[in-house]
């Protein structure tokens, strides 16, 4: 009997690198929100973006709440965002009283439709949140050039795009900030946490004062502002400095996995895969495609029995009840992706072996 090799959705890649690490945050006994693993891998992580600092955070979602502080977002200014892309890229635009404007998605790209971002500027527009979706960057100069027009902050969100590139920069770089995500399914992780950049030292400088209870003195108990509890714990920055070190072996097996993808359905007429434009280079966290001929779920079954599981894409936004009072435009490109796409296994885990074997199975029902 022929033992299948076993297929995995977004696993994380963790073993004995990652166990001496945190067995050395745990000898130290500094295992929470202090210790020198924090510096060491905001250092780090810096550096592997060529920037001069990061700041650790608890999550993608309080990085980004970070971001939209310092960027001056308040109650009733608006902020541009795409409608299909997961909910914690619009919540903390509502955890400051803020309205998200939503924008259509680009039928290849699946981000931000760059070419309706102007039509939906108005007097309240304070900022445009550009997603990175599922590691593809979004079209940055069309973008950075409408902010600069109308005096907008951009904020990346490139929680879903560590080691990514748009014309050679790394994503999360181009705009004044960028927020990063290590959750359990991402690229690397640290179990939760995150990470925010800016270019401005005095904004990155203050959003660290903020995630440490805006504390005047670090030993202090005095606050002159009212700050947040987001700060890394030492644990999880000696898990992600474990995991910062194989990043590049981690984005080249990304890499591997959408060739093999690629090569199978690049001239199907039934499965369409998400397509990075000319001046980008995707991460590939996962990889995702739309059918034509056949229905999400059946297909979806059809790969569950084989043991393969997938996920769909996420939602459109201004669909689900919290948002609809922000639909303000009709989204039919978001809803027709919803309707018709799904991630496939992309996980480090996963050998080449594997993703053939899901590249054979699929293509076998779509050929029925």
């Amino acid at each position: 009997m022929t033992v299948k090799p076993p297929v995995f959705l977004d696993d994380p890649t963790v073993g004995e690198l990652e166990k001496s690490f945190l067995c050395k945050a745990i000898d130290s006994t500094y295992i929470s929100t202090a210790g020198p693993f924090i510096q060491e891998f905001e250092d780090q992580f810096a550096s592997f973006l060529n920037i001069s600092e990061a700041i650790s955070t608890q999550s993608g979602t309080a990085a980004l709440h970070m971001a939209l502080i310092e960027a001056g977002i308040q109650p009733g200014d608006e902020v541009i965002v795409p409608a299909l892309t997961f909910v914690a890229s619009i919540n903390p635009i509502l955890y400051l009283g803020a309205n998200p404007v939503f924008v259509d998605s680009d039928p290849v790209t699946w981000n931000i439709n760059a070419h309706r971002i102007e039509e939906m500027v108005s007097p309240k527009t304070k900022a445009i949140l550009p997603v990175h979706l599922y590691g593809n960057p979004c079209a940055m100069t069309e973008i950075l050039k409408i902010a600069k027009e109308y005096h907008l902050v951009v904020i990346e969100d490139a929680t879903e795009s560590l080691g990514a590139t748009y014309r050679g920069k790394p994503t999360g770089t181009l705009g004044e900030f960028g927020c990063f995500s290590f959750n359990g399914n991402k690229l690397m992780t640290t179990g939760g946490g995150g990470m925010v950049i800016g270019k401005e030292n005095k904004q990155i400088q203050h959003i660290r004062y903020l995630v440490n209870q805006a504390r005047d003195v670090p030993s202090s108990e005095y606050h002159s502002e009212v700050g947040y509890n987001y700060r890394m714990t030492n644990l999880e920055a000696a898990l992600g400095l474990a995991q910062l070190q194989q990043v590049p072996h981690f984005l080249e097996k990304k890499k591997q996995f959408h060739q093999i993808y690629h090569d199978y359905f690049h001239e199907s007429g039934s499965f369409f895969l998400q397509k990075s434009n000319s001046d980008a280079s995707s991460a590939y966290w996962l990889n995702a495609g739309s059918l034509k001929n056949k229905e999400v779920s059946e297909v979806q079954l059809r790969l569950s029995q084989n043991g393969i599981r997938t996920r769909r894409v996420f939602h459109p936004i201004p669909e689900m009840p919290p948002y609809r009072q922000f639909r303000s435009t009709d989204i039919p490109v978001a809803k027709q992706l919803y309707k018709t796409s799904f991630c496939l296994p992309s996980s480090t885990l996963n050998s080449e072996e594997s993703i053939h074997r899901v590249c054979h199975i699929l293509k076998g029902i779509l050929d029925e």
